[in-house]
Order: C-alpha cells, then sequence, then structure tokens
C-alpha cells in the first residue's frame, strides 16, 4: 500500500480543514515546498496536492506552488482543486502533475470529462469522490448531491478511470479513524480499481488497517501535522511495504 501525503493549499500555504469547512482552518506552513521535500527525504514517492481556493473558486488559483513542487522534488503529484475549463486541465499537467484529480466535474458535466479522457488517456486522471454517507458532495464539499458514490465510481471505470480516492468528509481532519467498512465496500465492488483511502487517519495502525481491507494506497494529511504519525514512520511505511 503506498502512502500519498496530503498538501492543502489556501493563499499559497499548507493547511487543513476540520471537516472540509473554510470557517475551521489552521496553516501548518508558510511554504508547501519545504513540506514537500521533507516527505521526499524520508523515501516518499508521491503527493496529493489540493488547491482549495481553486475549488472554491472554480478555477485553479495555486498554481505556482505545484510548479514549484514539480521543479525542486522527483514527486510525482495527483493535483486537483478548480480544474473545470481545459484550459485549466492543460496548465495543470504542463506544470508537472503526474494526475489530474477531477470531482466536481465528474458529477455535474460528465461530457466535458469524457472529451478529456479522449485526448488525454484516462490514466492522467484521478476521481476524487467525496461523500457524506454514500452521497457524493462536490465544489469543495460546498454543496451535496444524490448521487450514489457507487453508482458514479461504476460509470467512469467503465469508460476506463484506473485510479479513485473517497474522502469520508465526516472523518476528514479529525483523526478520528478512517472509514474502513466503507473502503471494503468499494474495493469489493471494483476490485481492478487502484483505490486511494483518504480521511481519517490518525495513527500507524489506521494504515495497517486500510493495508488490510485491500487498499492501494492511503492520504495522510492531518495526522502528520498534528504529529501524531511522523514523517521517518510514513517513510518506513512506504519502503516496508514497497520494498
Amino acid at each position: 500500500m503506498e502512502i500519498i501525503p496530503a498538501i492543502d493549499l489556501i493563499d499559497g500555504k499548507a493547511v487543513r480543514l476540520t471537516g472540509g469547512d473554510y470557517a475551521r482552518k489552521t496553516v501548518y506552513a508558510d511554504d508547501p515546498l519545504e513540506v514537500a521535500k521533507r516527505f521526499e527525504s524520508v523515501g516518499i514517492r508521491r503527493l496529493h496536492l489540493v488547491d482549495l481556493d481553486g475549488a472554491k473558486a472554480g478555477k485553479v488559483i495555486n498554481l505556482s506552488v505545484l510548479e514549484r513542487i514539480s521543479s525542486d522534488t522527483s514527486l510525482k503529484i495527483d493535483f486537483g482543486g478548480g480544474i473545470k475549463k481545459k484550459d485549466d486541465l492543460a496548465a495543470v499537467l504542463q506544470a508537472g502533475a503526474t494526475w489530474a484529480t477531477i470531482g466536481t466535474l465528474a458529477v455535474k458535466e460528465p461530457e466535458v470529462l469524457k472529451t478529456w479522457f479522449a485526448e488525454y488517456g484516462p490514466d492522467r486522471f484521478v476521481l476524487g469522490a467525496d461523500v457524506r454517507g454514500e452521497k457524493v458532495a462536490v465544489s469543495g464539499w460546498l454543496e451535496d448531491t444524490e448521487k450514489n458514490v457507487f453508482d458514479l465510481l461504476k460509470e467512469w471505470i467503465d469508460l476506463g478511470l484506473r485510479q479513485a480516492f473517497c474522502t469520508d468528509i465526516s472523518k476528514d481532519g479529525k483523526l478520528q479513524g478512517p472509514s474502513v467498512g466503507l473502503y471494503e465496500k468499494i474495493i469489493s465492488s471494483f476490485p481492478s480499481l487502484y483505490f486511494i483511502a483518504s480521511g481519517g487517519v490518525s495513527r500507524m495502525e489506521d494504515l495497517d488497517a486500510l493495508k488490510v481491507a485491500g487498499c492501494s494506497a492511503a492520504i495522510v494529511g492531518k495526522a502528520y501535522y498534528e504529529g501524531h504519525i511522523s514523517a521517518e514512520a510514513l517513510g518506513t511505511f512506504e519502503k516496508t511495504v514497497k520494498g
């Protein structure tokens, strides 16, 4: 199971939200590049970079941070938040992202995403499914929908999607443990999917549980920033499970 640390961006800084609430923001680092270098130094190979400003505004805002991290590290980056137009997608990939993370567009404008799949190939995309219960939320978690996460995943897997993560908003940023039961259900339903767990990881035992559940990868955020899990522990776990 791959470890994917998260860096969430507001005003160019590394932050975390609690429960997806923009009013409950904590700034952890003024320079996200230094955070990324720290992860790279312990053997981490991939980064989950989220433009929270972009998610809220509906357009990419923190592109310069992506450019700096991709230029100054060897990390593979999946970048999401505000990718709504083709120009934004092209800019994100040009700036060094290996994958573009798409969430809202897959629900609200699926025909647009289908054209991007056709042009760039489904391998350049990660579907981000943010959920309350099993219903998908969009627009940076600000809007709930009636779309079931299993229906959403099936639609895009049938079109060639290879990777997806699912964030249980009720768990995210609260250090209360991940939604292992939900993830087991998703993995059982879609065994070919490279499934990435997101939200709720609070200690190393949570990562062990996600590995046992069959997750391909796990995103770690607040547990690191709050000192519950060290960078060294994440690097050791990465090396142990990947050899």
